[in-house]
């Protein structure tokens, strides 16, 4: 479906606006992808997004949208086109959104802090981010997704769990997300990276693990 007036303003690398980019090819959106640098940041990202400074930015005829997750709501809410991101009815909303949320607020800056830490304080921030997984691994028994037969917006939060998490873990030696620890989560990774919506929307892990080891030596 072609859309006038659509523009993504993003990093390749950033998780944060692959969400954008599988919310928009989940709804069969054509849209111009605009690179944006970040260190310096970008004349559009200061002039776009003044209170944040960061991508992903949605430039829809002109007016900029902005934070991943409230992109990707609207995405859902202004096309009918392709399957819904959220749930239709109140309570299925609410739910997705908090668990959304859950991820941006308490997994990720958990995900982070496993990189400042050394040694036994490591260790400890490993075993953080695994208990926080099994909360959210939770609410994926007996579904395919957490959309349950599709994917939806809790999936498209997590989608640095399914691929950016596992080549962090990779390059750093460690082991955070096993099927020993999160058998669930784990099959749900599988399902996920091997949709074809995904596969489209998300760098190769080849990709991906090139432009970290950089980051990761930085």
């Amino acid at each position: 479906m072609a859309a006038q007036g659509v523009k993504l303003l993003g990093a390749w690398a950033s998780p944060y606006s692959r969400r954008v980019e599988i919310a928009l090819k989940l709804k069969g959106i054509d849209y111009e992808f605009v690179a944006q640098t970040l260190s310096p940041k970008s004349p559009d990202v200061l002039k776009y997004n003044p209170v944040h400074k960061k991508v992903p930015i949605l430039l829809h005829n002109g007016k900029p949208v902005v934070e991943s997750l409230v992109v990707v709501e609207y995405i859902d809410e202004t096309w009918s086109s392709g399957p819904s991101i959220l749930p239709a009815d109140p309570l299925g909303k609410a739910n997705a959104r908090f668990w959304a949320k859950f991820i941006d607020d308490k997994l990720m800056p958990a995900i982070i802090n496993i990189r400042r830490c050394q040694g036994e304080e490591q260790v400890k921030a490993i075993d953080v981010v695994v208990e926080l997984l099994k909360v959210l691994e939770n609410e994926l028994k007996g579904k395919k997704f957490f959309g349950g037969d599709t994917i939806g917006l809790v999936d498209i939060a997590a989608n640095f769990i399914a691929l950016w998490l596992p080549v962090h873990q990779e390059i750093m030696g460690l082991q955070i997300v096993t099927k020993e620890k999160l058998p669930v989560f784990c099959a749900w990774i599988d399902e996920y990276l091997n949709s074809s919506i995904i596969k489209q929307s998300l760098p190769s892990k080849d990709e991906l693990s090139t432009a970290l080891l950089a980051y990761h030596r930085s």
